[in-house]
C-alpha cells in the first residue's frame, strides 16, 4: 500500500508539473526556447484639430485583443491634457480633456500589437438587430427589391451578405443600387439593408498593416453575425470577399465613431506603422502580471527579487544532478550538497576562474588547518578559526588579483565561505583518519559533481525553463523521489564484479 501511495504521489507531481507548464505555454504564450522571436507592430495615431479657445474633449476608439493580435503596451503624448482610458461593451476609448485650448492641436497615441496565432477575440453574445430608419419613397421599393434578389440567391446570413454586396458594388449593380448609393456610402448601405432583413450586421473600422507606411487612414469593413458559429464573419465592403486578411487590424468594432472632438474643428486622425521582431519572452512579458492560480509566476516581483529567484530556481537542477551522480553513478562527495553551492559560485565567477580559486583556497586552507591540528583546539573553535582563515585567503587573493589587473579574480568573493571552511575541516579529518587517497577521491568527486552541476544549471535553455515554468519544480521533485527509491548497484560498484567476469572468460 505504501508503494502504491508513493507512485501515486510521483505520478501526481509529474502530471501537475507538465500540465501547469503546458498551460503557461499555450495560454500565456511563454516560449519553450529562450531565443524565439515574435513579430510586433508599432502603430502611432496622430490626432490633429483646431481648438476653439475653450474646453476640449477628444475621444479616440482604441484596438483590443482580437484574432491574430494582442495588445502589448500603449502610450500617449498629450502635453497639458488630462487622459483617461475607458472600456464598455462597445470597446475601449481614450479620452483627452483640457480646460482651455486654442489653435492647432496634436495628440498622439501609440500601441504595440503582438502578432499571435493563439490570440482570440473576446466571446460575444448574439447582438440584437438595430432598429433601422424607414426609407422614403422611392428608396423603400429599391431597398426591398435588392433584399429579395439577394435573399433568393443565398442560403444563410454569410451568403446573403455576400450576394447583397455584389449586387450593390459588383458587376450586377442595377438602378436600385445606384439610387440607394446616393443616400449612403457602400458599407453603410449594406449594413442598413442587412439589418432591415433581420440580419445582425455592423460596420467596423480596420487598419491594413504595411511596414513603414505613414499617414494612413482606417478603412470600412462589414461584420455579419453567424448564428450557427456564434461569431462575427468579416466581408470586404466592395468585393464581398469573406474572411479577415492577415494584415488587417480591427481598430473599432462597437459601431461608435473612431474620433469625436468637442470644442474643436477640422479634426482627423492618421496612422503610421512599422514592424520589428523582439524576443518572445519580452514580447509577452505584460501577461506575466496577470497572475492567477493557473498563471502563478514570480514576474510580478521587483527586478531585484526576480534576479535572486532566477538563481534560486536553479538549485533543484543541481540537486537532481547530485542525486543522480551519488545514487546511480556512485560518486563520493565531501558533503552532500556542497557541490551545488560550489556550482552556484562557478556561475558567478565563470568556470575557469572558479576552479582556480576553489583549488587555491582549499589547498592553502588545508595547509593552515594542518597547523591548527597541533593546537588541540575544540571543534567549534577550530572551525571558527578555519572560517576566519578562509576569509583572509579570499581577501588576499582578491587584492592580489586587483593589483595584477586580473578583474576575473575579484569574483572569487562569491564562494560560500562557511561551506568552504567545513569542506576544509572535513577533508583534513578525512586525511588524518583514512589518508590522502580518500581525500582525493571525495575532493575530486565533489569537484566533478560541481562542474557537471554547473554545466546543467548554466545551460540557457535550463535557466529559461526553470525561471518561466514553475511547474518544472514539481517534475524535478518527482524525478528526485524516483531516484531516491533506487536500491540497486551503482555504476562504479560494478567494477567489483570484474574479476568474476574475467574468471568466466574461456582461456
Amino acid at each position: 500500500m505504501s508503494r502504491l501511495m508513493f507512485y501515486i504521489i510521483v505520478g501526481f507531481l509529474l502530471i501537475a508539473g507538465i500540465a501547469t507548464s503546458v498551460h503557461r505555454h499555450v495560454q500565456f504564450e511563454i516560449p519553450w526556447l529562450p531565443g524565439e522571436q515574435r513579430q510586433v507592430w508599432e502603430i502611432e495615431a496622430g490626432i490633429n484639430f483646431n481648438a476653439q479657445d475653450g474646453p476640449v474633449q477628444v475621444d479616440l476608439a482604441l484596438p483590443s485583443h482580437q484574432a491574430g493580435y494582442r495588445v502589448l503596451t500603449e502610450n500617449t503624448a498629450s502635453s497639458g491634457y488630462g487622459l483617461a482610458y475607458q472600456a464598455d461593451e462597445l470597446g475601449r476609448t481614450a479620452r483627452w480633456t483640457i480646460r482651455q485650448a486654442v489653435g492647432s492641436q496634436t495628440l498622439y497615441y501609440s500601441v504595440q500589437m503582438l502578432v499571435s496565432e493563439d490570440a482570440r477575440s473576446p466571446v460575444q453574445t448574439a447582438p440584437e438587430v438595430p432598429i433601422t430608419t424607414p426609407w422614403e419613397s422611392p428608396y423603400d421599393t429599391a431597398a426591398n427589391q435588392l433584399i429579395e434578389q439577394a435573399w433568393a440567391r443565398s442560403a444563410n446570413n454569410a451568403t446573403f451578405a455576400r450576394e447583397l454586396i455584389r449586387d450593390i458594388n459588383g458587376e450586377r449593380q442595377e438602378e436600385n443600387a445606384r439610387l440607394l448609393l446616393t443616400q449612403e456610402n457602400p458599407a453603410a448601405l449594406v449594413v442598413r439593408l442587412l439589418n432591415q432583413a433581420g440580419v445582425q450586421a455592423r460596420e467596423v473600422s480596420g487598419l491594413l498593416l504595411e511596414d513603414g507606411r505613414r499617414r494612413q487612414t482606417l478603412s470600412s469593413w462589414i461584420q455579419v453575425f453567424d448564428q450557427s458559429g456564434e461569431e462575427w464573419t468579416i466581408f470586404h465592403p466592395l468585393t464581398g470577399e469573406q474572411g479577415k486578411p492577415d494584415n488587417l487590424l480591427l481598430w473599432e468594432t462597437g459601431g461608435r465613431a473612431v474620433l469625436e472632438v468637442q470644442g474643436g474643428t477640422n479634426s482627423r486622425v492618421t496612422f503610421s506603422m512599422m514592424t520589428h521582431d523582439q524576443p518572445a519572452s519580452a514580447a509577452v512579458r505584460n501577461h506575466y502580471s496577470e497572475d492567477t492560480l493557473l498563471n502563478f509566476s514570480i514576474h510580478s516581483l521587483p527586478l531585484e527579487e526576480q534576479a535572486l529567484f532566477q538563481t534560486i530556481l536553479l538549485i533543484p537542477i543541481g540537486a537532481l544532478m547530485v542525486v543522480f551522480l551519488r545514487v546511480l553513478v556512485g560518486i563520493k562527495t565531501s558533503g552532500t550538497f556542497m557541490p551545488v553551492l560550489i556550482a552556484l559560485a562557478f556561475i558567478q565567477t565563470t568556470l575557469p576562474t572558479g576552479l582556480i580559486g576553489f583549488l587555491l583556497i582549499v589547498a592553502v586552507g588545508l595547509i593552515i588547518r594542518n597547523y591548527l591540528s597541533y593546537l588541540n583546539l575544540l571543534l567549534v573553535a577550530r572551525v571558527s578559526a578555519v572560517i576566519i582563515t578562509v576569509i583572509a585567503i579570499i581577501s588576499i587573493f582578491t587584492v592580489l588579483a586587483y593589483r595584477m589587473g586580473l578583474s576575473a579574480g575579484l569574483t572569487i568573493t562569491f564562494f560560500p565561505m562557511i561551506i568552504l571552511a567545513w569542506t576544509i575541516e572535513r577533508m583534513s579529518i578525512l586525511w588524518e583518519e583514512e589518508g590522502p587517497k580518500q581525500v582525493l577521491i571525495q575532493g575530486g568527486g565533489s569537484l566533478v559533481t560541481a562542474i557537471l552541476a554547473y554545466l546543467a544549471m548554466n545551460n540557457p535553455w535550463v535557466r529559461h525553463i526553470t525561471f518561466n515554468f514553475l511547474g518544472v519544480q514539481l517534475i524535478l521533485m518527482a524525478l528526485i523521489l524516483l531516484l531516491g527509491n533506487y536500491t540497486g548497484y551503482r555504476l562504479l560498484e560494478l567494477r567489483r564484479f570484474k574479476p568474476i567476469t574475467d574468471d568466466e572468460k574461456p582461456s
